[in-house]
């Protein structure tokens, strides 16, 4: 595990002592679009930074956004944070974050920025993608191992977007209004997971203001919370255009100020700082401990040569190990969220044509998304993966149903742009066109017995910048879901996207399979689960509320407003509200179904020293070999305040082959179990009593128990 050490500060004070204050200054800020500064004549070498955490972003010039073209600069493009987290797999995150630090070190950077573990608080965020879930333990338990395996390569995570980046709409400067008991328990938990229990290196301060403070200038959250509170000794680098203050910034414990244009010297720790500093405004000694912070970070990262100084991984990029890895993440995180009839898996035997209608079949979503877009080696879409795990036997054909125009790549002055505020901006097909496309699949549908339908959101609606207006489905699919579903009952409805989106047509479908952006060999897993190759054990991360107005956010909160946002749902997000205020979903936190089923008895459940010790027997009661999710839930009682109902403590996702019994142990620290903010306290408190549920999602509960 990559830590800083005293060794490496003492390495850091000696340079520290030889630094000119303009070096110190030109380590601070960007000289580059992605790098800093270096001191050649004491072997400082810049920083080098990259977008993640789907992949390596492709290179840029160095002072502008127009890519470098003829660069080896293919990557594996990883599965979305919302991935990651539906395979309820720790280990498979910590795979993840290995492959993105080996390819970031193949790459030659130092620093990746990724994961994003903000809070998905509204189903319209447009970077809903990036982030992992609306609940923190599933967050925290997900990123940390992420974050340790990029860690392993020599290079620095840097976990984002501190704090509460949870709209797109106004993001620079709108100001989101919240109680200390959410920023507690819900906005803040993950970050503090990934400091104290990761030891990640870097922290990416947000555009937005939380309370009247800006986040990168903010005393609370980056001097008292980030630093003295969690005793976080990394490097913290603004969001790319985040800083708008030299004195207050540079005072507050930013270490980094990085943007998106390339007037380095005007940069706000350039030559405003330095000037700052010299009327007495700035002290140096505040350059001197960002200086230092960098400094002990990249002897961390064995960048400084001196003696003793190990030999620096070398990394790889864009191989056959990465690809699997990205595969196993993608085949897990794929969630069954209904089978009646048994309609999935296809049954190859009887397979000898096959209908497969929506755009999303045969798009790629690599090249879009924001500062998420990357150079893949290679997409498999959805129709590519059936047709290479059918192969020539069955005749498949493609109709796309709807028109949604291919994005090609981002545009150079993207980056730039998507400071502007804005909700979204879709580009609409061809009326006439979209209704020919209908018609020829509605057509289609009555013709073939087997119909897959692909569709969907894509980067023009997930997308950084950028809110979705609303939940609904565009380019009109879901009339063209229910006109399939009059045509052919037996549809198969397959979406793929990163937030939830409404489902008018549920009732009538037998079989609905959500995916991801779920990487490289995102088509690959999904024909394996729908061909029944792979068992589904992905789960949701999130809740999907039937209709967007169910959202707390939108029901008791604000969202997507400019100046000013209330979090008047206070901790009431996601399930935590839809639970306790008995309001249905369409598909609940936790769901996720199996070709196989599982059933729990046994629970045992006490406290052992400083942890709650959970026991229970699962056993694989069908026929097929399948993989269980043991989720446990809390409801704290004897708080004498406001409670959710049940509130994720933990989770195990074991594998098991048909009728198989094992014993489940899973062991939650008693400050993690029973530990909760008390408003009228104003800190930290102890629950003396809670109920225990385990279950397969926050609605499945197989098992109940209590601890006084």
């Amino acid at each position: 595990m990559t830590v800083i050490t005293e060794a490496n500060a003492a390495v850091a004070q000696e340079l520290l002592a030889q630094l000119t204050l303009d070096e110190k200054i030109g380590m601070i800020h960007g000289a580059g679009l992605f790098r800093t500064e270096g001191v050649p004549r004491l072997g400082i070498p810049a920083l080098k930074m990259s977008d993640g955490p789907m992949g390596v972003r492709r290179e840029f010039d160095n002072d502008s956004w127009d890519a470098i073209y003829g660069s080896r600069d293919y990557v594996t493009y990883l599965p979305c944070g919302s991935a990651v987290a539906s395979t309820w797999n720790t280990e498979l995150a910590h795979d993840a974050g290995r492959v993105l630090g080996a390819e970031a070190r193949g790459r030659g950077k130092d620093v990746i920025l990724g994961p994003s573990v903000n809070i998905k608080r509204s189903p319209l965020c447009g970077r809903n993608f990036e982030y992992m879930s609306e609940d923190p333990c599933l967050t925290t338990g997900q990123c940390v191992p992420f974050i340790e395996g990029v860690q392993e390569s020599d290079v620095a995570a840097c976990v984002k977007h501190f704090v509460a980046n949870n709209q797109e709409t106004d993001r620079l400067h709108v100001d989101e209004i919240i109680a200390d008991r959410a920023l507690r328990e819900l906005y803040l938990p993950a970050f503090e997971a990934s400091v104290k229990q990761a030891h990640v290196l870097s922290v990416m301060g947000a555009y937005n203001l939380v309370n009247g403070e800006r986040c990168c200038e903010s005393p609370t959250f980056l001097g008292r919370v980030l630093r003295q509170e969690w005793d976080f000794d990394g490097v913290v680098i603004s969001d790319w255009g985040g800083v708008f203050r030299s004195k207050e910034s540079a005072q507050s414990g930013l270490d980094v100020e990085m943007s998106v244009t390339a007037d380095f010297d005007d940069y706000k720790f350039a030559q405003p700082l330095k000037a700052a500093i010299q009327r007495g405004e700035v002290d140096e000694h505040d350059v001197d401990r960002k200086v230092l912070h960098i400094l002990c970070m990249m002897d961390a990262l064995h960048m400084l040569d001196h003696a003793g100084t190990p030999e620096r991984e070398s990394g790889c990029y864009a191989n056959a190990e990465h690809r699997d890895a990205a595969l196993a993440v993608a085949q897990e995180s794929v969630v069954l969220l209904k089978n009646e009839e048994h309609a999935l898996p296809l049954r190859r035997q009887e397979l000898t044509r096959l209908l497969v209608v929506g755009a999303n079949a045969d798009r790629v979503h690599s090249n879009g998304g924001g500062s998420a877009e990357i150079k893949a080696l290679y997409e498999v879409t959805p129709l590519l993966g059936l047709c290479g795990q059918l192969g020539g036997n069955v005749e498949v054909r493609y109709v796309p149903g709807y028109e949604a125009l291919q994005a090609h790549g981002q545009t150079a002055d993207w980056q730039s742009e998507s400071l502007t505020d804005g909700t979204q901006r879709a580009t609409q097909g061809d009326a006439s066109r979209s209704e020919a496309l209908r018609d020829e699949a509605v057509r289609l549908a009555g013709e073939y017995e087997h119909v897959i339908f692909v569709g969907g959101l894509d980067h023009d609606h997930d997308l950084e910048g950028m809110d979705r207006a609303d939940m609904r489905l565009p380019y009109g699919q879901d009339e063209l879901i229910e006109a399939l579903l009059a045509a052919n009952p037996g549809t198969v409805i397959s979406l793929v996207a990163g937030s939830p989106v409404e489902m008018p047509w549920a009732d009538r479908a037998k079989a609905i399979v959500w995916s991801w952006y779920g990487g490289t060999e995102a088509g690959t897993a999904l024909a394996q689960v729908l061909l029944g190759d792979v068992n589904p054990s992905g789960h949701l991360p999130e809740s999907f509320p039937m209709r967007l107005e169910d959202s707390p956010a939108h029901s008791i909160g604000s969202f997507g407003l400019k100046g000013s946002v209330e979090y008047a749902e206070d901790i009431y997000v996601g399930y935590r509200y839809y639970d306790s205020k008995e309001v249905p979903v369409r598909f609940c936190f936790g769901h996720g179904l199996s070709y196989t089923s599982f059933e729990y008895d046994g629970l045992d459940v006490h406290e052992v020293g400083d942890a709650i010790r959970l026991r229970c027997q699962v056993t694989n009661t069908g026929n097929v070999r399948g993989k269980a999710v043991a989720q446990v839930y809390l409801g704290l009682e004897g708080t004498g305040e406001d409670r959710p109902a049940k509130e994720l403590k933990g989770y195990r996702k074991v594998e098991l082959e048909a009728g198989e019994h094992r014993e489940l142990i899973i062991e939650i620290p008693v400050d993690q179990a029973l530990r909760y903010y008390s408003s009228s306290q104003g800190r930290y408190a102890i629950a003396p009593r809670a109920k225990v549920y385990v279950g397969q999602s926050v609605e499945d509960i197989r098992l109940t128990g209590a601890l006084d």
